[in-house]
């Protein structure tokens, strides 16, 4: 059965995307950490260990994700993009990607942000703004 994310990648489900390749989507998380919190995905492989993942994909999927960070930094005002993988929450690799003001801002014990619709699609066309200038 496909995980909440392949749903979301297929179109099934919908999302703020920010970028997607043949191979790999990524959207904004809708109970984000900061504003422009991003998940990356691969497309292909549902497996839920990052270190799992074959050696073609998982180098993939970083290259994609340095894309996005790198976007994402140039969207939204912040010091720096924090990582974090996690993969406990849902049976799909992902990697967040999170804005930081400080190392504070990545702490997923703390409250998730409810931002408005327009807000979110905003934030996503400007990080996919970004990104399509590096692709």
């Amino acid at each position: 059965m496909a995980t909440i994310f392949t749903k979301i990648a297929n179109g099934e489900i919908p999302s703020y995307k920010v970028a997607e390749s043949e191979d790999f989507y990524a959207f904004l998380d809708i109970a984000p950490l900061a504003k422009g919190h991003t998940l990356v995905i691969p497309k292909k492989v549902e497996d839920d260990y990052i270190f799992h993942l074959d050696e073609k994909t998982y180098d993939g999927l970083w290259a994609f994700a340095r894309k996005v960070a790198v976007a994402l930094k140039a969207a939204v005002p912040c010091k720096r993009v924090g990582v974090a993988v996690l993969g406990m929450e849902v049976p799909h690799t992902h990697i967040h990607l999170v804005p930081l003001q400080s190392e504070a801002d990545l702490d997923f014990r703390k409250e998730k942000l409810s931002l408005p619709a327009e807000e979110m699609s905003a934030v996503a066309d400007s990080i996919n703004k970004e990104y399509e200038k590096l692709v």
